[in-house]
């Protein structure tokens, strides 16, 4: 049998046998398949065999070996016509797996949970491993690995918070030695100023400056830092403000270390009239602030017991432990025009500041009317310090703060201020205060984060002076980027923040700023306490084992 196809593809014949006439003619419908059509075809399966080969190479690597090639096909095309539904993917096996919660106590005792990245990286280098066992190791080695490192932190914080709460053991000596010499000398008992510069304490002609402090090395570097660098210091008269416990001590001090010319006046909270009789609305507001504390934030163990909270959130809770939170000392400038009633305009300076310049100009800037003059902190070339505003201090989540003040709204800084008590006597800023302080208790301690500059923001809101940030450089005591020439080109630097300059904690780089202006034996050679202050407080906290030897003062 013969079978004959015409070229055209139009006729189709079937030969029974050699030489035989036709048997069977078959005519083809009139359909051409030309070349293009051809090669199309060719490309159309080219393109199957290539897919199917992707595929089934991605299935290989997904460790699904069992599934055959039109199996998994089906599976990547979706109609289970074509073969079985297979589990999941690689990225959705690694996610489901993540997802899973761990329990801590599962992680405790096993040896087997890689230590660090490099051990990771090698067992599953020298292991055969499906995506599922990749992903539950990978979930132990980062659960261990965070646990440890928040309990690292939390650790730090805690270490942090005892350094910056806790009264160095060399300033306790001094406070003490001082205290005996108040009660034994009659040297350090001086009335200080002495009768014939009492008038200047209430002479507007001169430069009024207030320091409100309860350490006396930090006063004392404030003080001699100041004098030193005022161009009239026979102009200059310093208000030493401190409670009944430092009194005596701060009293020794700058009995036997007179800064003259300058005038210094030192008085304790008891000795202000307005402050002993009658009510005091911040000592009422402190008095409800620490019980409302102690029942809210609990105690240091309460705190770390808890295995939910972040460790930026502990260290908050830490934070509200510190006693100059509840410090009459950080709340004590609010009630500057009751305490100087007969002055116009004062400097107020904190103790952790260093007078780098002449501060006398501050009296030629015009306030406009304004309370407060004081340098902004939303602005400036170090972003990490210069960019407070509202909402770095405030809690704009709660309906008291979000709809009363912007949460955009420019911050400023306590360090350096210029007060024009007069201007203040016509507000009702202090009121103000009290009131928002009130608020913050009623409220759990909600509307804002600790200290006193939160309340201060919105008290002296709409009252406040813009001045020259060379005034006032802050964020030394929580930050050390700035270098020592930028610190000094500034006219007042500020260690605010835990890394306070007498501390162990302080930052070595900006630490010789503040300790360079505490080597009293420069200015007073004949005191022997002077000797024993510098040396007592430039030792190491090892040095201290045992109490030093007593010093007595001639």
């Amino acid at each position: 049998m013969q079978l004959h196809i015409s070229p055209s593809l139009r006729h189709v014949t079937v030969f029974p046998g050699k030489e035989v006439r036709e048997f069977i003619k078959v005519k083809v419908g009139s359909r051409r398949l030309s070349y293009r059509m051809l090669f199309y075809s060719i490309l159309f399966f080219t393109f199957i065999l290539r897919f199917v080969f992707v595929m089934t190479a991605v299935d290989t690597i997904d460790g699904e070996t069992r599934c055959s090639t039109i199996g998994c096909l089906g599976k990547r095309l979706g109609p289970r016509i074509l073969g079985r539904k297979l589990e999941s993917s690689v990225q959705e096996v690694v996610y489901q797996v993540l997802e899973e919660p761990i329990g801590k106590d599962e992680l405790k005792g096993r040896s087997d949970i890689p230590q660090s990245l490099d051990e990771f990286m090698a067992e599953i280098k020298d292991s055969n491993i499906d995506a599922r066992t990749f992903a539950i190791k990978l979930r132990e080695m980062v659960t261990l690995l965070e646990e440890r490192t928040r309990n690292a932190k939390i650790q730090e914080y805690l270490y942090r918070h005892v350094a910056s709460s806790s009264i160095p053991k060399q300033l306790h000596c001094l406070a003490l030695r001082l205290a005996n010499e108040h009660s034994t000398n009659a040297a350090a008992r001086l009335q200080l100023p002495s009768a014939e510069f009492v008038p200047a304490l209430v002479d507007n002609s001169f430069f009024h400056f207030v320091l409100a402090s309860d350490n006396i090395l930090a006063a004392s570097v404030v003080a001699t830092s100041l004098v030193q660098n005022s161009l009239r210091p026979h102009k200059v008269v310093l208000h030493i403000i401190t409670d009944r416990k430092t009194y005596c001590p701060m009293q020794a001090w700058f009995s036997l270390h007179p800064l003259s010319p300058a005038i210094i006046e030192v008085k304790a909270l008891h000795h202000f009239d307005w402050f002993s009789k009658g009510k005091v609305p911040v000592l009422e507001a402190m008095e409800k602030d620490q019980k409302v504390r102690s029942q809210f934030r609990g105690g240091s163990s309460a705190i770390l017991a808890n295995n939910t909270d972040k460790p930026n959130v502990i260290a908050a809770k830490l934070q509200a432990l510190s006693p100059k939170y509840n410090s009459i000392m950080n709340h004590i400038r609010i009630h500057l025009p009751e305490m100087f009633p007969s002055l116009n305009k004062v400097v107020f300076l904190d103790d952790d500041v260093v007078v780098q310049t002449d501060l006398s100009p501050l009296w030629d800037i015009d306030m406009n009317g304004k309370v407060n003059g004081a340098v902004e902190t939303c602005r400036g070339g170090d972003k990490f310090v210069m960019s407070k505003k509202f909402k770095s201090y405030l809690n704009f989540s709660h309906p008291l703060i979000s709809n009363n003040f912007d949460p955009n709204t420019c911050a400023w800084a306590y360090g350096m201020n210029i007060f024009d008590l007069e201007a203040w006597r016509k507000t009702n800023i202090s009121r103000t205060y009290h009131y928002w302080l009130e608020q913050n208790l009623k409220s759990d301690l909600s509307l804002w984060q600790l200290g006193t500059l939160p309340p201060g923001l919105i008290a002296f809101h709409g009252h406040v002076h813009v001045i020259d940030p060379f005034w006032h450089m802050l964020g030394f005591g929580y930050q050390e980027n700035t270098s020592a020439a930028d610190a000094k080109s500034a006219g007042v630097i500020h260690f605010n923040g835990r890394a306070k300059p007498w501390l162990e904690i302080a930052f070595p780089k900006l630490r010789p700023l503040w300790a360079k202006k505490r080597k009293m034996r420069e200015f007073f050679p004949k005191s022997r306490l002077s000797e024993f202050t510098m040396q007592e407080v430039s030792a190491p906290a090892s040095d201290y084992q045992n109490s030093p030897p007593s010093v007595g003062i001639p």
